[in-house]
Parts: C-alpha cells; structure tokens; sequence
C-alpha cells in the first residue's frame, strides 16, 4: 500500500485508475500492509480520503495475517495481545480468547500506548511456555513529530529479557501472501506482486513463488533492485506504468 498507491500522505498519481482498470478487467486484488494499528474499515475509509476506492475485505493487514496463522496453529486458542485495537479484533473474529494466566501465545502489535506492565507480563508468560508471535518486524514508523518505536523495536525489547525470537508473521514473510492469495482463490502462475521495498515486498512475493514487480514510487531507486542476490521480475516508475498492460 505505502509507497505503492500512496506515499507522503498523498495518492500516487495513477494509482485510482490502475485500481479501476483491475475492476473493469475483473482481476481480483488485496492490498497488504504490514501495518497492523489499523482494521481494514480504518484503512478502506483512510485510502477514500485519498482518492482511492478499496472496500475493506480486499484489505489485509498483518494483524489479520498473524490471526490467521495463530488459528492455524493452535485452533480456538489464547493469547495474551499487546496491540492497538485492531490486533485484539483481528484476534476474537478468528475465535481467539484473551488470556493473561496461560494463553497460547503472547502476540505482540502496534499500539501507541506500550506500557511496562504489559511488557512484564509478556516476559513472564512466555517465560513460562507461551509461544511468541509478533505481527511486523518494522522497527520504527513514522509521525508528525517524527519517527516513533515500531512493533520490531518493541519485540527485541521482549526478546533480550526472554532469549525467545518472535516468530515474525508480516512481510518479507512469505505467509502474508500465501494467506492473502487463499482469501482471493488464486494460485501462483496467475498471481503478481506489486511492492516498492526489496527487502519486504519483493522478498516476500520471491519467496512464495509468485512474479514481482518493483515500483520505484517509494521506498528503494533502481540501483536497490541490483544489490539483493534476489531480484523483481520486473521494476517499473509505478502502478501507472501498468494500466496499459491491463
């Protein structure tokens, strides 16, 4: 999504209508973001605002991501959360209950309001045997006021207490996407991957089989694309450069 469609706040000039030549041509598509503080209803009214119509369910975020893979796991479990809403809504749609004594695992998301107390029992509990899964290993995100602590900081906070790694569920883990294409029906030889990150997007889409495309309407320049021992099927200016290719 960032840097893809949007970028500094702002539509990426073509991107509304590369979005409706995927309709008009009936290509399904979702959009991913490893940003796990917002629901898909926060995101779809967000990306309106912006000029582009996405309706919520072809949102995935890796809150839903790491839901998904919990359930998969341990079917009907428990989790202690640490996380803004998102994460503990993501988590009871999949019929997750929250547990601070003796859950399953120990999810750790984005929030703007960490506490110590939270983190103490995050340490304890998986101390104590609870698995830990965090939603994106991003380190910091950015703010009006600046850059402030992101979901990967906050984990190696809980891992250097613990000696437990998370198991990290957001991109470049290729389990967001293989996730994403159940929920659209798709299968490998059909399915493309649009992502300005090399070491995120295009590693993800590399490692789940699927074809890539870089876009250079944010994150990474053309040289990036050249330093990785992995690489795009193909690198472009943006998503506008495409809708003739619809």
């Amino acid at each position: 999504m960032d840097g893809v469609l949007i970028n500094a706040g702002a539509m990426v000039a073509g991107a509304d209508e590369f979005l409706e030549r995927l309709r008009t041509t009936r290509r399904s598509f979702i959009i991913l973001t490893n940003n796990s503080l917002f629901t898909p209803r926060q995101v779809s009214a967000d990306l309106l605002a912006k000029g582009l119509d996405v309706p919520a369910d072809r949102v995935w975020t890796s809150a839903l991501a790491t839901a998904q893979f919990v359930q998969s796991q341990r079917p009907h479990g428990s989790a202690f959360v640490i996380g803004n809403d998102s994460v503990h809504e993501a988590l009871a749609n999949v019929g997750y209950l929250e547990d601070a004594t003796h859950p399953d695992y120990v999810v750790l998301g984005e929030t703007w309001e960490y506490s110590y107390e939270d983190f103490t029992t995050a340490i304890q509990l998986i101390l104590a045997g609870s698995h830990f899964v965090s939603t994106n290993p991003e380190p910091s995100g950015p703010s009006l006021p600046g850059s402030l602590p992101g979901c990967g900081a906050m984990s190696a906070l809980i891992e250097s207490a613990t000696g437990v790694a998370p198991y990290v569920v957001g991109k470049p883990n290729a389990i967001m996407i293989r996730e994403a294409m159940k929920v659209l029906d798709a299968s490998t030889n059909s399915t493309v991957m649009v992502g300005d990150r090399m070491e995120t997007d295009i590693l993800a889409g590399v490692d789940a089989g699927i074809r890539t495309v870089l876009v250079l309407s944010g994150a990474n320049s053309a040289p990036d694309a050249r330093r990785y021992a992995f690489r795009p099927s193909r690198v472009v200016t943006s998503v506008a450069d495409l809708i003739g290719e619809l």
